[in-house]
């Protein structure tokens, strides 16, 4: 599941419609402007807290995702240049479906 949850927001990346890195994350959350969240596995207790809250109080559904390490692979790292990614938020609402149904399967 985590390979094609992977590829999935790749495609939403690179169509602009998804925001990578925690601090992209919780000021498109203020904005209403996500559609959902996946917060890496070992995503640390303090983010979790942060963006989990946030997206609870928006409304925003938060999926489980890979380890940080394995989402900033695939998506190039907040900077484009690999590293770990805590978080991922979705704008795009077909994505955030597509998102949600691949979060539901696992």
């Amino acid at each position: 599941m985590s390979g094609k949850l992977v590829r999935l927001l790749g495609l939403g990346l690179r169509a602009g419609r998804v925001v990578v890195g925690v601090t992209g994350v919780r000021a498109q959350l203020q904005r209403d402007r996500l559609r959902c969240v996946v917060l890496a596995a070992d995503a640390s207790e303090r983010t979790r807290e942060k963006v989990e809250r946030l997206a609870r109080a928006r409304g925003v559904p938060v999926v489980p995702g890979p380890a940080a390490l394995d989402l900033g692979a695939g998506l190039g790292g907040p900077a484009g240049g690999g590293g770990s990614v805590q978080a991922v938020g979705v704008a795009d609402a077909a994505l955030a479906r597509g998102v949600l149904r691949l979060g539901r399967s696992e």
